[in-house]
């Protein structure tokens, strides 16, 4: 097929999109009655963002949509948005950056392919089935160009597939190499048959953690679907707010967001909250994919020991089992999510670079930090809490 005929286009709102089209591309398991493989890239999760002004005007992502039509359909489209700094990306080129401007180039702004302030792997070119090839090819093709007519520094591609890193390394792009901690679902019916898998002392620490949480002195309740109310996120608002200025100085989605998700995707997302007297103190946001849950967010405003493992890690494994979702991901960072079953998982992301010899120099880095980051993921494994061998210690 020409390449030629594909017509591409750069939309500054989704609102210029019509739904089902962005979605044929973004989620076409959906219009078989599917759960979205990835609740992140459809149209309505993206449009809350920009909507509730989450995205767009002082907040660093200003969106540049690319949409690719063949003979008036179309075919491609990828949530691409022009960055002027490199927050909530987490998978980090803040040093690039540095280098870049020490040695008198202007780093920002750039493009980022990318679902913004969401560390979870997914499709990010996304192609309507049966025009994967010249879709993904249209889509970096543009974006690159995007980048070179502007005069800007760099294009990236964050949580992208293993498939479509290896696609956009034969399209020239630079491959980089990462790692999260997921928990994978070993067709186990209960929650004890994953305990049953660990080592005795993993479990009994498990257990000793469970009951420490759970005698914070209230109850422990998960909401879905019709079930969340809006004083759920009243509450959950309080929460992200605090860890939001915690952790990042002023917290990524405002409050509209979460209005907005819960008229349009309360069914893709589940709310645990820990209760005491009747009003929420600590609460846990997943979102629901066809194989996956997603632990997105995290806030209390009482501390109480292990209530955090019990919210994120253990009533996400729960819920996983109970859905039967092959994983959990539980977000970027924290070494600790290893003793509680989550292992160590390489995440992928794409880079080009406009400068030659800065793409040079970042190509040899990769190569370097790709090789440190394999030997990483196998150490931690090796570290983890499941049995070393088929006979241990029974309890």
């Amino acid at each position: 097929m020409d390449q030629a005929q594909i017509e591409i286009q750069v939309l500054g709102s989704l609102t210029q999109i019509d739904a089902s089209d962005w979605d044929a591309c973004a989620c076409p398991e959906a219009a078989e009655g599917r759960r979205p493989d990835d609740p992140f890239t459809t149209h309505r999760f993206l449009s809350a963002l920009e909507v509730s002004g989450s995205v767009g005007p002082g907040t660093g992502w200003q969106p540049q949509y690319l949409v690719c039509y063949l003979d008036g359909q179309m075919i491609a489209c990828a949530p691409l948005y022009a960055k002027g700094n490199s927050q909530g990306e987490y998978i980090f080129d803040h040093n690039w950056a540095h280098a870049y401007e020490r040695a008198g180039g202007r780093y920002y702004p750039k493009l980022q392919i990318a679902v913004p302030f969401t560390p979870a792997t997914g499709r990010r070119f996304l192609v309507r089935p049966c025009y994967e090839e010249i879709g993904v090819s249209a889509l970096v093709q543009g974006a690159v160009q995007l980048a070179t007519d502007n005069q800007l520094s760099s294009m990236h591609v964050t949580f992208c597939t293993k498939r479509e890193a290896e696609i956009g390394r034969a399209l020239g792009l630079m491959p980089r190499s990462t790692q999260q901690f997921h928990w994978l679902n070993d067709s186990y019916e209960r929650f004890d048959d994953f305990l049953a898998a660990l080592s005795s002392r993993k479990r009994k620490n498990i257990r000793k953690e469970r009951r420490q949480a759970q005698g914070f002195g209230g109850t422990i309740e998960t909401y879905t679907g019709a079930d969340l109310r809006p004083e759920h996120w009243d509450a959950f608002w309080r929460f992200y707010q605090d860890t939001g200025s915690r952790k990042w100085g002023t917290p990524y989605l405002t409050r509209e967001f979460f209005d907005i998700v819960h008229h349009t995707m309360a069914d893709d997302m589940a709310l645990v909250l820990a209760e005491r007297d009747g009003a929420p103190v600590a609460g846990a946001l997943n979102f629901i994919g066809h194989s996956a849950l997603y632990g997105r967010y995290w806030g209390c405003t009482e501390h109480h020991p292990c209530l955090h493992f019990e919210l994120c890690y253990y009533q996400a494994i729960d819920l996983a089992i109970e859905m039967g979702l092959a994983r959990v991901e539980a977000g970027a960072q924290g070494e600790h999510k290893l003793a509680r079953g989550y292992l160590p998982t390489e995440t992928s992301s794409l880079h080009w670079v406009a400068d030659p010899g800065f793409r040079t120099a970042i190509e040899q880095y990769l190569d370097a930090e790709g090789a440190a980051v394999d030997e990483e993921i196998e150490i931690l494994t090796s570290y983890g809490p499941f049995k070393k061998t088929q006979v241990e210690e029974q309890e």
